[in-house]
């Protein structure tokens, strides 16, 4: 009988043990749910040669980006460069992986719109991204990162003007399709005149990279006479009013899985010092966001001067 007891006893047990373990991770598998992904917090760096070659530029840049927040850079590269440079990029990317920091390679145009010698130069440049990723797995780059300007010319400019905007999706097409097979992210800077076209032009632009970074400069500068706080609160609001903006008419739920999210992005002349609590205010306007993926500071040159 005794016997009988005990065993019971240690059945019972047992079922106790494994039903707290089951509610345990029951709970472990919620929490997870329920944990927002991180977002991002990037950083441009322009004239990379130049840069890198100061002594300890490398760390130096490491050491500000650990300060700052900051969990992914764009460094710029060009075809006349690379070469020379191919060791100072391999040091970075191997030391800025290492403190989580991840590298996107920033290559810029202001013709790639244009079909022909100008977009097939930009997609030879993101090949290259590709051969040096090949020869150096350890240190690859782990995205292209477009800054890709046809507004600039001036037969695109003016309000309302995006004339040049298919010829712009079409090479944003054109990069993913060499990237993406090639296990590189596609993330492209626009300005806010792409986000006043009607439906069909930004869900043109939307659908054409997985991710966009909006140059929201301007709005402030450290002469217009507003507190900081004023300004976060403008920064705050007129990204929630962009980003409504981008989506607005295009709220079909398989589509909407489908189109760009978006990052916003700062400069320092707008704000100086204050940059970081104007990016803090972003991701406090915008967190709950489903199409806002975080913020990023123009540019780490500025904090050379």
């Amino acid at each position: 009988m005794r016997r009988t007891i005990r065993a019971a006893a240690i059945r019972s047990s047992r079922h106790c043990a494994l039903l707290v373990l089951a509610l345990l991770a029951a709970a472990f598998s919620l929490s997870a749910a329920e944990t927002p992904p991180a977002l991002i917090h990037g950083l441009w760096v322009w004239k990379s040669p130049a840069v890198l070659a100061a002594p300890h530029a490398a760390e130096s840049l490491r050491d500000f980006c650990t300060s700052a927040g900051i969990n992914e850079v764009y460094v710029s590269v060009s075809p006349r460069t690379e070469a020379a440079e191919e060791g100072q990029l391999v040091h970075l990317i191997g030391l800025l992986h290492r403190s989580n920091i991840r590298v996107e390679a920033l290559l810029s145009s202001t013709d790639a719109d244009e079909p022909g010698k100008h977009r097939d130069s930009l997609v030879q440049k993101v090949r290259s991204i590709v051969e040096f990723n090949q020869k150096h797995r350890a240190e690859r780059f782990d995205g292209i990162h477009l800054d890709v300007e046809p507004q600039q010319r001036p037969e695109n400019k003016g309000p309302g003007n995006l004339r040049f905007l298919p010829g712009l999706a079409e090479a944003f097409r054109a990069v993913l399709a060499v990237a993406e097979p090639a296990g590189l992210t596609v993330n492209a800077d626009i300005q806010n005149k792409l986000l006043k076209g009607d439906a069909s032009q930004r869900k043109m632009l939307l659908s054409a990279v997985p991710r966009l970074t909006l140059m929201m400069y301007e709005l402030s500068s450290p002469g217009d006479g507003d507190t900081p706080a004023q300004q976060a609160e403008k920064a705050a609001a007129n990204s929630r009013k962009f980003l409504n903006m981008a989506y607005d008419g295009l709220g079909d739920q398989n589509l909407a899985t489908k189109l760009a999210k978006m990052v916003i992005a700062l400069r320092t002349p707008d704000y100086l010092d204050h940059l970081p609590e104007m990016l803090t205010h972003l991701d406090q306007a915008n967190r709950t966001n489903p199409h806002y993926l975080g913020w990023a500071r123009h540019s780490y040159n500025d904090t050379l001067k």
